[in-house]
């Protein structure tokens, strides 16, 4: 069967904040390191990491084009097939009719971090745990996985994607949290990450959050992690972009001291240049990953629900896990219970 190309329009979002500073604006903290700091076989391997993380800023601005360097990724033989669930049927869910009578899903994703949510820009082809998350849902809602059409939103405009329908569900390191169980809803959770600091390999002052007064620490806009730092840690000079990879970018170049969001995350962005980029401390959070739903479609939450317990059982959650995440060196952690919390 055809696999249906990616949809290279992603839903309408803002400029992102900060993301190009006026010529005159004032240099930021570390940005012109001092002579000693970078001795020239530093600054050598600095300019590799910096083209390796600028082919994924290039892929995250939908730029890529034939020839790009592919990002490094799962390799797609080492990837596990997932069962189609035959004569599977969903009436109660507005979303399941709409996408069986369009003849494919429309799933939500990331497109820039590493080993969970990351789109070649040489294929267009999208990798990682999360995008196999989202496999194994279509299969047991009846849908082949090769007929999934995997739409880029940005952190900041994923409610609204699924509250206009413009995607049937999502799945990228989406924490689960009360605020947003009013706007959207959630099946799983089926992964526990938790918030941690990425930081240059010579950094030796920030181990923790709480080292962060008068350091520029980057993020994704509208994202969790943002938000816990400008609340939990107002002394930290919080910047924002719509990806996580121009946050690295920007690190690798001086521009901020350190970029923060989710360990795993984190964990894929060190595992591609681990002799400049490592994380510093322990994770300060607990993020449950979710799939959001359109709030209303408490029957496709419940089926999704059904089929992240299934998928644990029958070895494909680690599988998937073994073959993305696990690349980075971690082993697969026990997965956390799903929580089937009432409809509000």
């Amino acid at each position: 069967m055809r696999e249906l190309p990616p949809d290279q329009s992603p839903p309408n979002q803002p400029p992102p904040r900060h993301a190009t500073p006026p010529p005159h604006a004032t240099p930021p903290r570390h940005a012109t390191p001092p002579p000693h700091a970078t001795p020239r076989p530093a600054r050598r391997r600095r300019a590799l990491a910096v083209a390796v993380l600028a082919a994924l800023a290039l892929a995250a601005a939908g730029c890529g084009k034939e020839g790009s360097p592919p990002a490094k990724g799962p390799r797609p033989e080492a990837l596990p097939h997932y069962r189609v669930v035959q004569g599977f049927d969903l009436p109660k869910s507005a979303t399941w009719r709409k996408a069986k009578r369009r003849g494919h899903l429309v799933v939500g994703a990331k497109e820039d971090q590493p080993y969970v949510g990351e789109k070649d820009p040489a294929t267009g082809r999208y990798s990682g745990f999360d995008i196999e998350i989202a496999k194994m849902m279509a299969a047991s809602l009846g849908f082949d996985p090769r007929r999934i059409s995997f739409r880029t939103v940005a952190s900041a405009n994923r409610e609204t994607a699924l509250q206009n329908g413009q995607i049937d569900y999502y799945v990228g390191t989406y924490t689960i949290n009360d605020l947003r169980k009013r706007q959207v809803g959630f099946a799983g959770p089926y992964y526990e990450a938790g918030q941690s600091l990425l930081v240059r390999d010579e950094e030796d002052d920030i181990h923790g959050p709480d080292d962060l007064a008068g350091r520029k620490v980057c993020s994704a806009a509208g994202s969790t992690p943002l938000q816990r730092i400008e609340a939990d840690y107002p002394k930290a000079d919080p910047v924002s972009y719509d990806a996580y990879s121009i946050c690295v970018d920007n690190l690798l170049t001086y521009q901020v001291d350190a970029v923060t969001t989710d360990d795993t995350i984190l964990m894929g962005y060190a595992a591609k240049v681990p002799d400049e980029l490592k994380l510093a401390g322990r994770p300060f959070s607990k993020e449950p990953y979710g799939i959001g739903v359109p709030r209303s479609d408490n029957a496709l939450r419940l089926a999704l629900d059904d089929a992240i317990e299934a998928h644990q059982k029958n070895g494909d959650w680690k599988k998937a896990y073994d073959a993305t995440l696990g690349l980075s060196g971690v082993p697969a952690p026990k997965p956390p219970a799903v929580d089937r919390y009432a409809a509000g």
